[in-house]
């Protein structure tokens, strides 16, 4: 189906299922229940590939902070504190070509300019994967992750803003690589705002909570499968190379405007990893879901205390298709600025990828998809996703 701006999906389309996924959160789950919940869950991903999450066990307290401290930063920030957490190319300042903020139209879907901003987080670097580094700057990246590495080279410690070599805020375009080594593609420091002031430790929480979550949610869609393996997605996402983003959705001009650059909230896609965890605020009519026959959408409006989950290509490769990614795509022309979070519960970056025998076997004994390296998968995928030119 191809692109379309029209916001409504149609009132026939049936509603997305509710995954009460509490089962495979607690050791002392009874195997009915454990049973009861994989069976549910099969049915999710084979029907759909979209589903709430419910009974999930996030702190309300954390996600509505997690939601508002996204909507400050965007509605208040001034174009400076923007600037000085810019996503740069790899070689620019503190670059990596994907870590940092988006200003509206500048992040790509299709080939066209999505109309919202964003700030995009990756998995810090790895000790293993940052050959060269003194003790102490190991030791600071295990303890407080990419960031304290850049803190330390900075001055010393782990606190205070990005600071340039003559002490004052970082600006962009200014070149770090005196200071600090050029970044690779998707190898470099995430970059958290200053104000609110609260943001990176509340954040960072709540990517400790996702993971966790996300670990049972991989254990169940084992289950699911009826693997021999039931822990077989755990165990490739040991070192889950997780994304998160904050995103920022103005609404859109009225309908009529044309649908060329900028006239859609996202554009229609698939999620190129795992697993999607979607916390979004109360805005109703954004997220749509197309249909398994492609003929139409669902509304995934927010329910209250679930997450909107969907399955992404790694999913659907492992699985040889019997599950598949599903197409979505944001159209937000309500009133209000919509703010969601997505976190991204990826494989490992060096996972491969391939169909799993069991899944082959039960999709018509063909492998109809090859093997990929995830890490090379993400990086051929991120190397298209931005506009370059002026905005």
């Amino acid at each position: 189906m191809g692109l379309t701006t029209d916001p409504t999906p149609s009132a026939s389309t049936p509603s997305l299922p509710l995954i009460d996924i509490s089962p495979f959160l607690s050791p002392s789950s009874p195997s009915s229940a454990l049973t009861a919940c994989a069976t549910a869950l099969s049915t999710a991903c084979t029907t759909h590939g979209f589903f709430y999450l419910t009974h999930h066990g996030l702190p309300p307290a954390l996600t509505a902070r997690v939601l508002s401290l996204a909507r400050t930063f965007f509605t208040t920030a001034t174009p400076l504190e923007k600037r000085l957490i810019a996503r740069q190319p790899p070689g620019h300042g503190y670059g990596d070509g994907a870590r940092g903020y988006q200003p509206p139209a500048s992040n790509l879907t299709a080939g066209q300019r999505d109309a919202h901003e964003a700030i995009d987080w990756y998995r810090p670097v790895l000790p293993a994967e940052a050959p060269g580094l003194t003790g102490k700057e190991l030791t600071f990246l295990r303890i407080y992750g990419d960031y304290g590495l850049v803190r330390l080279r900075q001055h010393g410690g782990a606190d205070g803003p990005l600071l340039d070599a003559d002490g004052q805020p970082l600006r962009l375009g200014q070149d770090a690589r005196g200071r600090v080594p050029p970044f690779a593609l998707l190898r470099g420091v995430n970059l958290w705002p200053d104000r609110p002031a609260e943001f990176r430790d509340v954040y960072q929480v709540y990517v400790r909570e996702m993971l966790a979550l996300g670990e049972g949610v991989l254990r169940a869609m084992g289950c699911a499968l009826g693997l021999r393996e039931r822990d077989f997605f755990v165990g490739k996402s040991r070192e889950s190379f997780w994304v998160m983003r904050a995103i920022g959705y103005p609404p859109l001009p009225a309908k009529g405007d044309g649908d060329g650059d900028g006239g859609i909230s996202c554009g229609e896609h698939t999620d190129y990893g795992c697993l999607t965890l979607l916390l979004a605020d109360e805005t109703r009519g954004a997220l749509q879901v197309q249909a398994r026959d492609g003929q139409g959408w669902i509304a995934a409006d927010p329910v209250e205390g679930a997450l909107v989950v969907n399955i992404g290509d790694m999913m659907e490769r492992w699985t040889n298709g019997l599950w598949r990614s599903t197409r979505h795509r944001v159209v937000h022309r309500g009133e209000g600025y919509r703010v969601s979070v997505p976190f991204f519960v990826e494989p490992d970056f060096e996972a491969r990828v391939r169909p799993l025998e069991e899944c082959v076997a039960r999709s018509g004994g063909v492998e109809r998809l090859g093997e990929v390296v995830y890490g090379e998968h993400l990086v051929g995928k991120v190397g298209g996703n931005f506009y370059e030119g002026e905005t």
